[in-house]
């Protein structure tokens, strides 16, 4: 049985699809940024990532860093993240990447970072004293957080919540079904009860992303976008899965274009603010516009 119908997937063993294939990124913004990135020696997951829509991104004043390090203590089956003992906290890590937005002049960035399940805090002091040290350094910089689920702790989503990031994120990643062996560590409900305990609480905007190609069934897929929907989420992105190395989950579909404008067309029914959806698409995609 396929994710959706025949007529809407493609075997991987075709190899990737023309819809896949990305040019590389050029224009005046993008060199600029990528000059300062290299000089500076600035850490960003753009580059880091190998985002197939950095040069559309930066060329639109948003760019996305990562925080905490770059050793998680989970290993979920999709993620190019190494796994491991994690290194310790850098308490100037937040100075640095308000220095580097202030470097890169960008408009709208998004933070997100590993999960630190080693840490008392989970990391979530670090998370607002980097926005913090963001918002002073760049007053006119606009936010989105992207966080882990800080296993559901109140007191951990309570310290994002207080420095009001203009967005505040946390991915799904993929259906109920698959939840075990795509995130291994996460649970469904719990990232669910995240999102709907955030927006109860005085999130501004919130936004959760899932992949596609994992194996998934289409209702899955209706059914994990109106949960979010249930629980208050105002934006969902929907992206196409690729295998980061062979050690990872395998793609099992390449979703076809058209399935996809499909869910973008179910999500704005369901009522999100913004649903974007396309195999191209990752959590970060036109970013700058899910603040309004």
């Amino acid at each position: 049985m396929s994710t959706t119908t025949s007529e809407h997937v493609i075997p991987p063993k075709k190899g990737k699809p023309k819809w896949l294939r990305v040019k590389l990124p050029t224009g005046k913004k993008y060199t600029q940024l990528r000059g300062l990135v290299e000089k500076y020696d600035l850490h960003t997951i753009c580059t880091s990532g190998s985002c197939p829509n950095m040069g559309e991104c930066w060329g639109e004043g948003t760019a996305t860093f990562m925080i905490l390090g770059n050793i998680c203590t989970r290993s979920c089956g999709f993620c190019g993240v190494k796994t491991g003992r994690p290194e310790s906290v850098d308490w100037a890590e937040p100075e640095k990447v308000a220095r580097s937005i202030k470097i890169m002049q960008i408009k709208h960035a998004v933070l997100t970072s590993v999960d630190r399940d080693d840490l008392k805090d989970m990391g979530s002091i670090i998370w607002a004293e980097t926005v913090k040290a963001v918002r002073r350094m760049n007053p006119g910089t606009t936010l989105e957080t992207l966080i882990p689920d800080f296993q559901g702790i109140e007191t951990h989503l309570d310290r994002i919540l207080a420095v009001r990031p203009e967005v505040i994120s946390h991915n799904m990643e993929t259906v109920k079904r698959l939840t075990r062996e795509v995130r291994i560590q996460a649970k469904y409900e719990r990232s669910l009860e995240v999102l709907r305990y955030l927006k109860e609480n005085g999130a501004n905007r919130t936004k959760s992303g899932i992949m596609l190609g994992l194996g998934e069934f289409e209702e899955e897929v209706l059914q994990t976008m109106q949960d979010l929907r249930s629980a208050g989420v105002d934006v969902v992105t929907i992206g196409q899965y690729l295998q980061p190395s062979k050690k990872h989950l395998p793609v099992k579909e390449f979703i076809l274009p058209e399935q996809f404008k499909m869910y973008e067309e179910e999500g704005l029914k369901m009522g999100f603010r913004h649903v974007e959806s396309g195999a191209l698409v990752r959590s970060s995609y036109k970013a700058h516009k899910h603040i309004h």
